[in-house]
């Protein structure tokens, strides 16, 4: 099985942003600043793995420098780096794969955070938009006909 991110896992916008290493500290779950310095380099150097993985894809454009304005680590999540992301993950050959609805929707505040119980509202947050506008919505019909044409393109 192949996918971006799970229930357990910050949605892609807050990965992308560290919105979740930000939440982390807010909640008192580090135990000291090194560690959240750590993760953050850790999470920079994850970013800019993934932005070379889909170049070499040609999933975004292989002329961009990595580090230029449009595709930096530093970057904020985009439409096109989302579908490029998810394209990515379609196309991985993995007979399965699993995406958030909160992906789609550019979400950035999780459902659950591992390690809490009162501290967050774990299982409480909803979707930002009904299931009918997520269906109709023209950025979400464009990422699930991307990831459809990946797959259409494997088997």
């Amino acid at each position: 099985m192949a996918t971006i991110t799970t229930h357990d896992l910050p949605t892609l916008r807050s990965y992308w942003q560290s919105g979740d290493l930000d939440l982390g500290q807010a909640l008192g779950l580090y135990p000291n600043e090194q560690v959240l310095a750590d993760l953050r380099a850790d999470r920079e150097r994850c970013k800019l793995a993934l932005l070379d993985n889909l170049r070499q894809a040609n999933l975004i454009d292989n002329s961009v420098n990595r580090h230029s304005d449009e595709f930096s680590a530093d970057q904020p999540m985009t439409p096109e780096l989302n579908n490029a992301i998810h394209r990515f993950i379609a196309s991985s050959g993995s007979l399965l794969i699993g995406l958030q609805p909160e992906d789609w929707l550019a979400m950035d505040t999780p459902v659950n955070v591992p390690g809490t119980t009162d501290q967050y509202p774990n299982w409480r947050r909803k979707l930002t938009a009904s299931l009918d506008d997520l269906f109709s919505d023209p950025q979400t019909d464009r990422l699930l006909k991307t990831v459809q044409s990946a797959r259409d393109n494997l088997f």
